[in-house]
């Protein structure tokens, strides 16, 4: 499944926005304050709605009044995600929107809607539509041999308003787009990567396949990956030796009092040691190459700033790990403050935010005909920012 497109009604500095044509691999620029940080809390937002609930979602980021737009005289904030997945035999294009308001006993979902087009025309479909805790789902929708009045609606009352209704209903494998959504919010990596979470001896048991959003899991994903994938493995001590000077190995080390930990050797010396003696930039880059060497990736992939304690030289290897991740499976969406890590990008691949006003609009570099020009006779993404072409996103 691949996101397509995302609509952003006062959802922070996002007061009304709609990014199209989405690339598999996508790099976003911009000033501080701008709202990169919050484009990728998107992705954060809906998942802690389907985790909890989104008053719980609400909450965490300060309540409803600090995450409507400042300003706004608008009461809802609508999130609508356009993405592609194979049904009945064909790639749709399914629409998830959500629109989300307050009353006086909390938050609750105003509307929630799920719809594609079961024929070549015709408007789409909504195969699940709530309001306030309350609507019906289409429980045959692969069934297309059926008319629209002919499909089977299954009336449904949460327990909450507050609650998603693909959060209840995307248990069930009979309501086929309810329960892909699902899958695919669950399946998403928001990055909030911590080296200090990553450092030091953990529980041997756990979360092992997948890194965490914080790297606090990363000995047992080495350990994982070690005994499971030892080819993968192998790939990623290689890289990881020739991007950290004498970095030889790097192994999973169960300890006497059952707790796992991350032993490093270096080429210089005869005995190891353990992940708390080496650096930062160690560890974060041993954590991006278990997170972009994982053998089965996730369906989306967000990180923040991976610049950030790293050489700038290695940039430009790591951007295009990213893509290849991307063209594994996963869509990776990065944010960056790198000019080194911009220039191994693509003209498609590449937005940039500007605030205005108060509010944020996006701009996508394929549609800025200088840039374009100047991308066809040789010149650098990186280099173009720095001498101030992405108008309103001026590093300087």
């Amino acid at each position: 499944m691949k996101i397509e497109s995302i609509r952003l009604k006062n959802f922070k500095t996002f007061r009304d926005v709609y990014l199209q044509n989405i690339p598999a691999f996508l790099v976003v620029i911009g000033a501080n304050g701008t709202g990169k940080s919050t484009l990728f809390d998107v992705f954060g937002f809906l998942s802690d709605c389907l985790k909890g609930n989104v008053r719980q979602a609400l909450d965490k980021r300060g309540r409803f009044r600090e995450v409507v737009s400042r300003d706004s005289a608008a009461d809802s904030i609508l999130l609508e995600i356009q993405y592609r997945m194979p049904i009945a035999g064909a790639d749709r294009l399914v629409t998830y929107s959500l629109e989300i308001a307050e009353r006086a006993d909390g938050p609750y979902v105003k509307r929630e809607i799920l719809r594609y087009k079961r024929g070549r025309y015709g408007s789409p479909f909504h195969f699940l539509d709530f309001a306030g805790g309350k609507g019906y789902a289409i429980n045959n929708e692969e069934d297309f041999n059926k008319t629209d009045e002919e499909l089977e609606r299954e009336v449904q009352t949460l327990n909450s308003p507050d609650i998603l209704a693909v959060k209840g209903l995307g248990q069930f494998g009979r309501f086929k787009a309810a329960n892909a959504f699902r899958q695919l919010i669950e399946s998403w990596h928001v990055s909030d990567f911590h080296i200090s979470a990553a450092r030091g001896r953990k529980e041997a048991s756990g979360n092992s396949e997948h890194l965490s959003e914080s790297g606090d899991n990363l000995p047992l994903v080495a350990r994982y990956l070690f005994e499971q994938h030892r080819a993968v493995f192998d790939k990623l001590l290689v890289t990881m030796a020739r991007r950290v000077p004498g970095i030889r190995t790097v192994q999973p080390l169960l300890m006497a009092d059952g707790y796992l930990t991350l032993q490093f050797q270096d080429g210089s010396f005869k005995t190891p040691f353990l992940d708390r003696y080496v650096s930062d930039g160690t560890i974060k880059m041993f954590a991006y190459l278990a997170l972009l060497y994982d053998p089965v990736p996730h369906p989306l992939l967000c990180v923040e700033e991976p610049e950030n304690q790293l050489y700038p030289r290695l940039m430009s290897e790591l951007a295009e790990e990213f893509r290849e991740y991307a063209l594994r499976g996963g869509q990776v969406l990065v944010s960056t403050h790198s000019p080194d890590f911009l220039n191994a990008t693509r003209l498609e691949e590449v937005c940039w935010l500007v605030k205005t006003e108060g509010g944020t609009q996006i701009k996508r570099a394929a549609d800025d005909a200088q840039l374009a020009a100047y991308m066809a006779e040789g010149d650098q993404m990186g280099y173009l920012w720095k001498q101030g072409f992405f108008t309103g996103a001026d590093p300087l």
